[in-house]
């Protein structure tokens, strides 16, 4: 975590969302600071996509509130999420896997010579600022040009972060980044993480059902079951035999942590 973190990026405060009778958050509240991977984990149904929906825009909440920067924010839309510095990186990553890197890297904010959506593409220096972006976070692309569904699933979700980050998000949002992935492409991913975590500046929320991944990248972690919070705690918290059991596979990790090492 950032050594200026002394108060959260973003933060809820009770929050509680009902669709009718159905309670799906109900006093949720947690704090996510600047350079820090806070790791979200809870079973399906646990209310995480309910969270992260409200966080970036698409529902409003029933009650509670959220404040980024210390600042109480009201959101409308998604449109007003990604204003006020939230990016969300969901499961389908929103790419067309038809066209180049570059065009999924602006799509609809490319720049032009004239201020005009009709003006002529700089699309040399749209390539210039896809590749230099992505390669910021770990990923060298030899041809911009590339159509992305030839890239694989660790590039495309590079890709992914990489343009919300250059889109200004302070916040990142990772919807289950590995789970449709393989071990190689999971570690790629991983990395990728741990690069946005070492820029200091971007708070990054990890929705995952990987008690693995999260142990290997998280600073931070909060535990929802049916729309509450049922525990929370630091990596140093892990010790705990307790924490142990909840987070199986430990066998596994010291070697996954050693390619992690970057």
């Amino acid at each position: 975590m950032s050594a200026n973190a002394s108060k959260p990026l973003i933060e809820t405060r009770n929050l509680v969302k009902k669709f009718g009778s159905f309670t799906a958050l109900n006093g949720v509240s947690l704090k996510v600071y600047s350079g820090e991977v806070h790791a979200l984990l809870g079973d399906n149904g646990a209310g995480k996509s309910t969270l992260i929906k409200i966080l970036s825009g698409v529902f409003p909440p029933t009650s509670g509130e959220i404040a980024v920067e210390g600042e109480v924010v009201s959101f409308a839309s998604p449109r007003n999420a990604t204003e006020a510095g939230i990016g969300t990186v969901y499961q389908d990553l929103a790419l067309n896997p038809l066209t180049s890197v570059t065009r999924n890297f602006f799509l609809g904010r490319e720049l032009t010579r004239f201020k005009s959506p009709f003006g002529l593409l700089k699309m040399g220096e749209m390539h210039q600022i896809a590749m230099q972006e992505m390669k910021k976070i770990g990923i060298t692309i030899s041809d911009p040009e590339q159509a992305v569904g030839t890239m694989s699933g660790g590039q495309r979700q590079t890709l992914a972060i990489a343009r919300a980050i250059y889109f200004g998000a302070k916040v990142l949002i990772l919807d289950e980044p590995t789970s449709a992935l393989g071990q190689k492409q999971q570690m790629e991913v991983l990395k990728t993480i741990r690069r946005v975590q070492k820029l200091g500046n971007i708070a990054i929320i990890l929705i995952t059902h990987n008690e693995i991944h999260a142990r290997l990248i998280a600073d931070r972690f909060t535990f929802l079951s049916l729309g509450e919070v049922i525990g929370e705690g630091t990596s140093k918290d892990l010790e705990g035999d307790d924490i142990k059991r909840l987070m199986a596979g430990g066998a596994k990790i010291g070697d996954l942590a050693k390619e992690l090492a970057i």
